[in-house]
Formats: C-alpha cells, structure tokens, sequence
C-alpha cells in the first residue's frame, strides 16, 4: 500500500478532511502531519482506511468512523470516535472527555488517561483506557464495555442501562443506581478476548464489574430524588 502525507497546518479543515477521503478512495495509506490540535479530523472515514496523525488532534477527531484504522499519536480533545460505527482508533496520550461518546461498535484504545463521561451514551463496542477514566464515565451507556485499567474517578457508571463497566484500581465514587457485581470466569474471559490482541491481558487483575441497578429504568415518584441526582 502506497503512502501518501497530508499536511494540515492553518487550512481549511473542510479541504483537509476532503483530501484525506480522496486518499482513501484511491486505497492509500494516510500520514496527517503538522496537526496542531486542530479540530474535526478524520471525521466519517470509510471501512478498510489506515490513517495515523502525527502529533495531537482537537474535538470530534475520527467521529462516525465507518470501519477505519486510526491512530493518533499523540494526544485528543473531546469526543474522539463519537458516535462511530465500527473500526479501531488508538490514542497513544491522553483522550479528553465523553472519548466514545455515542459509540455503536468498534474500539477505541486509549494509552494514557481518559476525560470526564468516557462512553457517554455509547450504544455498543468496547472502549479500553490504560489509565484512569474521569468523572462520570459510563454515563446512561445504552451498550459496551468500558474497560478501565487504571481505576476510575467519581460518579463512575452513573445511570447506566445496558452498558458496562469494568475497573481495575481505585473507584473515587460510583454514580446513582450502580450494582457492582463479581464477573464470573466466562465473563472476565470476554474481557481478556478485548484486552488480548492489545497486549494487556493480566491474570492477577482484580475487576470491578459496574452495571445498572435498573432503579432508574421504571421512573417511579418514590425515586424521585435519585432521577434528580443524576
């Protein structure tokens, strides 16, 4: 596969984007240079692209991802692979806040820290952070896995649905209506099939699984004040 190298610098993100699809029609594989954090890179990439970013990206970056390889290589601002399809994105720093955000498949693996809402209404896939994910990870997550090796900050699984959470470390504080539960062995055996091809699977973990109470999935006025601390 041939190479091709696109600059960003101060141009228009509209012609940047533009040419990075025209690279992927033609099967290229895409180095981004000169990123300056810019945002909304590397939005609505196609099944089969191979796309690294050298340096940090802003907002928005890899967002409806339709099946692309992305990797960023350094660090990424909010929303990174919002609300993408399928595929794989790898932030070799830090990812900032709601990274995964309405998430419907794919993973996204996260090398440093995560931000606040981490998976924030995700709707399927994995997301696997390597550090620590922020306040309110796991935020009304419809589906998925979070995967938190490095512990997790306060609120974490707040009003979850169907989604969940799973945490090796330290949990600040856990958010309204979570259940923590003992993951069985086939369980954590799902788990290490996602952590496996990262290079991560570690036997003497000890996990924290986090999923919904389901207090919150009938509103009833006896719960009123927990749909308020929300």
């Amino acid at each position: 596969m041939s190479e091709v190298i696109i600059d960003v610098g101060k141009r228009h993100i509209k012609e940047v984007n533009e040419e990075i699809q025209e690279a992927c029609k033609a099967g290229k594989k895409i180095v981004v240079a000169n990123t300056l954090s810019r945002h909304n890179l590397g939005v609505g990439l196609p099944k089969g692209a191979d796309i690294s970013f050298q340096g940090s990206v802003g907002y928005y970056c890899g967002g409806l991802n339709n099946g692309a390889t992305i990797n960023i290589e350094r660090n990424a601002g909010w929303g990174t692979g919002e609300a993408m399809a399928e595929g794989y994105i790898t932030v070799d720093g830090y990812a900032g806040m709601s990274c995964g955000a309405a998430m419907l498949g794919g993973t996204i693996h996260v090398k440093g820290d995560a931000g606040p809402r981490c998976g924030v209404a995700m709707k399927g896939g994995n997301i696997v952070v390597e550090g620590k994910i922020g306040y309110q990870s796991g935020f009304m997550a419809h589906a998925g896995k979070i995967i938190a090796l490095g512990g997790a900050g306060e609120s974490c699984a707040d009003a979850l649905w169907e989604g969940e959470v799973w945490v090796a470390g330290e949990v600040d504080s856990l958010g309204v209506d979570v259940k923590v539960i003992e993951p069985t062995a086939e369980e954590v055996a799902e788990v290490d099939a996602i952590l496996d091809p990262l290079g991560l699977v570690d036997n003497s973990r000890n996990w924290r699984k986090m999923i919904s109470g389901q207090r919150l999935w009938y509103f009833e006025s006896r719960d009123a004040n927990a749909w308020l601390m929300i």
